[in-house]
């Protein structure tokens, strides 16, 4: 059963969740050249900086919407695990101190938004979205 709570509370999350891309991705777009020299120092092309922002921007407001939600939250899960690996855990390892728990606790932080958001893959995104509307499989939460 699907109550109220749970699609209030499902839609919450999902709001959550979507946040921290959308908002990431503005502000690439905001400092385009910042943001592939960010990207640059991961080692990776700089230019890989205009699709991630493109994802960010369109897979946040799909899973705020809560549309082609399934397909959204595991391209963001995948995007997330890798940019953890690539910009968190792997910088960590040459650092000391507080710069390295700085770094691990964002890699752990990358992983526990994965979670969420592959939960939000397996589940569905509840009765208020875009796909519930469009006649959606059901969700369970």
């Amino acid at each position: 059963m699907n109550t109220g709570l749970q699609a209030s509370t499902a839609l919450v999350a999902r709001l959550l969740l979507a946040f921290i891309f959308i908002v990431a991705g503005f502000g690439k777009l905001g400092d385009i050249a910042g943001a592939m020299a960010y990207t640059a120092s991961g080692g990776l092309p700089g230019v890989l900086a205009l699709p991630a922002l493109a994802l960010e921007i369109v897979g946040g407001l799909a899973i705020a919407a809560g549309w082609q939600t399934r397909w959204a939250a595991l391209a963001l899960a995948g995007f997330a695990v890798a940019t953890g690996v690539l910009f968190h855990y792997l910088p960590a390892q040459g650092l000391e101190g507080f710069d390295r728990v700085g770094q691990i606790i964002g890699f752990q932080k990358n992983l526990a938004i994965a979670g969420g958001l592959l939960a939000l893959a397996a589940f569905g995104p509840g009765r208020f979205s875009v796909d519930e509307a469009r006649g959606g499989r059901r969700a369970l939460a």
